[in-house]
């Protein structure tokens, strides 16, 4: 017979604890998710179009090295940090980071600080006694709550799609950061335009003005025709038709700007697209997309989570092994808890194993490998969607870099037409009516010129967010006021 009691309960209680302790050490650290392997690239190994070797890599360009210019750095920066879209897109990392956090406590045992007390009163009629008896319980210690042996890996691949699915969101955020950068770029090389143009038209309308005022007094002087002074209105009225459509479209695209920016936006007239200078790319291979998108980043952990909940489907065919305990000390006085061999213990293993379920388990491990095949086919079409952008960015470069010089020509040749027309209308050897083709002519060149280089730049804007600009040297100020609250990159924690 032992002794010491208290040292009985004692050593038996260690025992209970090291033998939990010895079965989390023994429990399987493999998981039953497929191994990920990431699909075949669904595109040609080149772009069709000759990528240039100059320039350097877009994902290693920083968005301030790439948009040099001062009122668009301005711009965006502000739309970093006051974008409700972005803003939103970074609560959403948090949620996901907090929903991560959540399923990675399964992992550990949940303890807690336990304490009671439980008095009672027995009628007499129902003791021995015949007499009332009163009796009090009191217990403090700590309990070990309903805790799953991982064996089979079923909290560890929910764990992994958790943090798959977090990791999704942040690249998810990266991509929308990148697309809102390159949206406000396009809509300020836009209003940029529609300034030019307007401008343009506004030295038409004066111009025409003038030329109105002149065949007014000539044709009250007999020395032109009613048929000029029309010609010469109708010309005017086109001017000022094109310059209303477009003060109503510089209005609507700075509306367009500031929704983007998040802040009213001040108008800048005296910014040109000549400011705009953007150094070239090397666009790489289609291959180098994959570390460079965010949004194919992003489809990629779709993909690894998906495949870690078919090992959560997998595992749950097993049985469950789950461990409650509780170490403490307990008395029928107040004042005994801590007396010697008042320590008490509990540990209850308990294993269940699923037998019939309907075909839940099964039905269950069916819709997880078909969203796996989802997400698989959402990945494919992610970097397809990919190669298309890098690839339109290109032909669109080379095709309006030479539409741009044959436009130029062309407004040199109109300029040149509407000088020497208006010099042979004022030596009597051409009507009217060919200096007034002329000058419209030349007012669509002048209109065309600006679109189209316009049209360059909003080509160079777009084959940098192709390329994933910036997603490999984000700098810090590219952070916005949002987004700085969001996860930083999370690790695996060990089995």
């Amino acid at each position: 017979m032992d002794r010491n009691p208290h040292h009985t309960s004692h050593q038996a209680a260690l025992r209970a604890f090291t033998l939990s302790a010895a079965i989390c050490a023994l429990a399987g650290c493999a998981l039953m998710a497929p191994p990920h392997e990431t699909p075949a690239l669904p595109v040609p190994a080149h772009f069709a179009m000759p990528a240039p070797d100059e320039g350097n890599p877009a994902a290693t360009t920083g968005w301030r090295d790439y948009f040099t210019d001062q009122r668009l750095q301005t711009l965006i920066a502000q739309a970093l940090a006051n974008n409700r879209d972005l803003r939103v897109t970074a609560l959403r990392v948090q949620e996901a980071r907090a929903a991560y956090g959540i399923q990675r406590a399964d992992l550990l045992p949940t303890l807690g600080a336990q304490a009671g007390m439980d008095r009672s009163r027995v009628p007499g009629d129902l003791n021995l006694t015949r007499q009332p008896l009163l009796g009090s319980q009191y217990q403090v210690g700590l309990g070990l709550a309903s805790w799953e042996i991982d064996f089979w890996g079923r909290v560890r691949s929910l764990n992994d799609a958790a943090l798959q699915n977090y990791l999704a969101t942040d690249a998810a955020r990266r991509a929308v950061t990148l697309g809102l950068i390159a949206q406000v770029a396009q809509s300020e090389l836009a209003l940029r335009e529609l300034e030019e143009r307007l401008l343009l038209a506004h030295q038409a309308i004066a111009s025409r003005k003038e030329s109105l005022r002149i065949f007014q007094r000539r044709v009250e002087v007999g020395s032109a025709s009613r048929l000029n002074l029309t010609q010469v209105q109708t010309l005017l009225s086109q001017a000022q038709a094109l310059g209303a459509q477009l003060i109503q479209a510089r209005a609507q695209q700075a509306n367009a700007l500031a929704l983007l920016v998040g802040v009213p936006v001040d108008p800048a007239p005296d910014a040109r697209l000549d400011a705009v200078h953007l150094p070239p790319l090397r666009a790489g291979l289609p291959s180098d997309l994959l570390v460079q998108r965010p949004d194919i980043m992003a489809a990629e952990h779709q993909l690894k989570a998906a495949q870690a909940q078919i090992g959560a489907a997998r595992a749950a065919f097993f049985p469950r092994v789950a461990l409650t305990g509780s170490l403490g000390t307990a008395s029928a006085e107040l004042g005994g808890l801590f007396d010697s061999g008042s320590q008490a213990w509990t540990f209850s293993p308990s294993i269940s194993l699923p037998l019939f379920n309907g075909g839940r388990l099964r039905n269950n491990l069916n819709l997880t490998e078909v969203r796996r095949n989802i997400a698989v086919a959402n990945y494919e079409k992610t970097v397809q969607g990919a190669f298309r952008d890098v690839s339109d960015a290109l032909v669109a470069r080379q095709a309006l870099a030479r539409q741009l010089a044959i436009a130029q020509d062309a407004r040199t040749a109109q300029s040149e037409r509407a000088r020497l027309s208006q010099l042979r209308y004022d030596h009597g050897a051409a009507a009217f009516l060919e200096v007034l083709d002329a000058q419209r002519d030349l007012l669509v060149a002048d209109q065309q010129v600006v679109q189209l280089r316009r049209a360059l730049l909003s080509s160079q804007v777009s084959l940098y967010a192709a390329l994933g600009g910036g997603a490999l040297a984000e700098p810090p100020d590219a952070t916005n006021a949002a987004s700085a609250t969001a996860a930083p990159t999370a690790t695996r924690p060990a089995p």
